[in-house]
């Protein structure tokens, strides 16, 4: 794909990190239920490959922060940090998970990345963001538990976002 075409789909997806959000947040705590922020930049990962995934992973909270005051500054850097590793290790994950089926190696790569992404952002608040108001506990009932409905959400949308795109002839996932 020409870097170009890579540029155009990471600020679709940055906008549509932007624009996404607004819609749940009408709804008291849908942020942090349905994840719809997470869902452009591991997208971009896996479409657009590693430099795309990381920007579209700290450009998306910093300019939804900036115009929609959405995700707030208290959670806009572990925020930056954890979308940045969605978008870097999806991307990665994509380039070297090599089974036959490309809806495994989506499902691996999705997989990992939220994994990934999840370690480092309760690893950032235990250690720098919220040091003494967090534990092992809050770190699995918000990254898990009450993620829960966003995660499947991702698991199911986003194959199926990457093979319509792929059938339409609009990206080439190997």
């Amino acid at each position: 794909m020409f870097s170009i075409k890579k540029m155009v789909y990471t600020a679709f997806l940055v906008a549509l990190g932007v624009v996404l959000p607004m819609a749940f947040h009408s709804i008291p705590n849908a942020g942090s239920i349905y994840l719809p922020i997470h869902i452009p930049a591991l997208l971009c990962g896996i479409i657009c490959g590693f430099p795309y995934g990381l920007a579209c992973g700290i450009i998306t909270p910093l300019l939804s922060s900036l115009l929609t005051g959405m995700p707030p500054t208290a959670f806009l850097l572990p925020m930056i940090c954890e979308l940045a590793v969605y978008g870097a290790i999806s991307s990665i994950l994509m380039r070297f998970v090599r089974t036959k089926n490309t809806y495994v190696n989506v499902i691996i790569s999705l997989i990992g990345a939220m994994l990934a992404g999840r370690i480092v952002y309760g690893i950032l608040n235990a250690l720098i963001f919220r040091v003494g108001n967090y534990s092992m506990q809050i770190w699995m009932v918000s990254a898990f538990v009450t993620a829960l409905p966003g995660i499947m959400i991702q698991l199911i949308i986003i194959p199926i976002i990457v093979f319509a795109l792929q059938k339409a002839k609009l990206i080439e996932v190997k």
